[in-house]
């Protein structure tokens, strides 16, 4: 019974982690026209890496949560795009915008939000396993 609540706490870790990665595709997204006057000051996509907690080693086969250990920004050089008009221009008339795929990032976004769904399914359908197992010990 106890391995049961522990997909509570794996699928919970899973829900927080695609959180993350939400936020980041919403910030890559929401940033990807955003120009700058240099290459350094243009915006780097951010990606979520995520890694499992071993809570046992040695322990094959047990729920291990998902956590996010870190958030990278991309190395990707920007898009450097003639616009001699622009306000941001520099002296050889460029800007610079990041080097974001909103393509990519929707894929991604559909990916998460997939992701999102599927563990708040598996909550539900544990929550209601354990509910029957009540229901079958009262009769």
């Amino acid at each position: 019974m106890s391995n049961l609540f522990k997909i509570f706490d794996v699928s919970g870790s899973a829900l927080s982690a695609q959180s993350v990665r939400l936020n980041a595709i919403a910030s890559n997204m929401a940033n990807a026209q955003v120009a700058s006057q240099t290459p350094e000051g243009a915006y780097r996509a951010k990606h979520p890496v995520f890694a499992s907690v071993l809570q046992a080693a040695g322990q094959s086969g047990s729920a291990t949560p998902v956590r996010v250990v870190n958030v990278l920004e991309s190395q990707a050089e920007p898009v450097a795009e003639y616009a001699p008009n622009h306000p941001l221009a520099n002296e050889q008339g460029y800007i610079f915008k990041p080097n974001v795929s909103v393509v990519e990032e929707m894929a991604n976004m559909i990916s998460a939000s997939r992701s999102y769904q599927n563990n708040v399914e598996v909550m539900n359908t544990t929550k209601q396993l354990l509910l029957r197992t009540l229901q079958l010990g009262q009769s």
